[in-house]
């Protein structure tokens, strides 16, 4: 029988935990974690052929620049070839999408060990698992990287939880504010280190440029009660010579110019927002190690290769309906060239090294040919 949803709660506006206002660091009284922690022993899985956990520091684009990107690439070569797994060359091969997932966590290690050779170990707190949604059933741990399929691994997440029996009954505001799916900062500091310890954990994201015309176009281009007056208006503010009342007003008509100008700002008008964070921050992936990496560009046969392995039921699948605006186009690789020609070369240089370690340690290429 399909489950009723109670009412949908009202939205909430919850606070930016990258936004300057909450940049501070967390008390150690408060997260009631040890100090330090120690790598955990994590699942093995099909595909893994397990390492020592790496605890670094996060990665924080802001701080990449050429000289950085010159210190990762030298000595010992990355053990990555540049999309190696397009779409189309791995539907219904286990045996490839095995060998694509130990491909690209020997290259997520090799760039985590390499980035931060050196550096002490860092400590779980619970900014780093804040993004990371739980399923205890078949014991799944899921890193939410919006634009990148998240609405339905949220839907798929609460089917395996048996709040719906399909996906295709759940609305976009059940998803979004329905605030069914437990976090995995919401249990206590045990609770926690088990999960990390004992979970799946499984982290799906997209090309960072696509992802990031992707959040352009959903909350800058159509009507958003949120993104206009919160973001646009000050992007308008500070950015736009003699902008119209209107546009002052609204926050409507944010061009994409305008919102580079504010992603690249070190003294930006308004904080950042997840939907333009970096994965590399979102989901700590060197301190966190997941088990499986997922890319948008092959979703739907990784997402049900993964669901079958974790012993999913056989008739639930990936969703493929498009969660927002489904008469929209989706944001391809020529929309993004599309959007990113309205940039000068400074500009997508910029755009680049905020994205870098995104681009390195995912093996995406370069965009762009005149990019260094």
């Amino acid at each position: 029988a399909k489950v009723i949803f109670s009412q949908v709660q009202a939205i909430r506006k919850e606070p930016c935990p990258y936004c300057p206002e909450n940049d501070k660091q967390s008390d150690p009284a408060e997260d009631n974690f040890p100090r330090p922690v120690q790598p955990v022993q994590l699942p093995v899985f099909p595909w893994v052929q397990r390492s020592s956990l790496i605890n670094p520091r996060d990665i924080s684009a802001a701080h990449i620049t050429k000289s950085h990107r010159k210190l990762l690439l030298k000595s010992t070569p990355l053990v990555q070839q540049r999309n190696v797994d397009p779409p189309g060359q791995i539907k219904e091969n286990p045996e490839r999408l095995t060998q694509v997932q130990q491909s690209r966590q020997r290259l997520m290690r090799e760039v985590c060990a390499k980035y931060t050779s050196g550096s002490t170990k860092q400590t779980i707190t619970r900014m780093h698992v804040s993004r990371i949604f739980v399923e205890d059933k078949h014991k799944l741990l899921y890193c939410e990287v919006p634009k990148a399929g998240c609405s339905n691994w949220k839907r798929v997440l609460m089917v395996l939880q048996g709040l719906a029996s399909s996906t295709g009954e759940i609305q976009h505001d059940e998803v979004h504010y329905g605030n069914h799916l437990k976090r995995l900062d919401s249990f206590d500091q045990k609770g926690i280190i088990r999960r990390l310890k004992t979970y799946t954990k499984v982290l799906f994201l997209r090309e960072p440029f696509e992802r990031l015309v992707s959040a352009f176009r959903d909350k800058f281009e159509s009507p958003n009660s949120y993104y206009h007056p919160v973001f646009g208006k000050p992007i308008i503010s500070k950015y736009r010579s003699n902008a119209t009342q209107y546009a002052l007003r609204t926050g409507a008509g944010v061009t994409f110019k305008e919102f580079i100008q504010y992603l690249l700002d070190v003294h930006r008008p308004v904080g950042m927002d997840i939907h333009w964070e970096p994965v590399g921050h979102l989901c700590s992936p060197c301190l966190l190690d997941y088990d499986f990496i997922g890319k948008f560009e092959t979703l739907e046969e990784e997402a049900n290769f993964l669901l079958r392995s974790i012993g999913a039921p056989s008739n639930l699948t990936f969703p493929s309906f498009k969660d927002r605006n489904p008469n929209a186009e989706r944001t391809s690789l020529d929309i993004t060239r599309r959007y990113f020609a309205q940039l000068n070369v400074t500009e997508r240089q910029r755009a680049y090294d905020f994205y870098y370690m995104d681009y390195l340690m995912f093996n995406y290429s370069k965009p762009f040919k005149d990019l260094y």
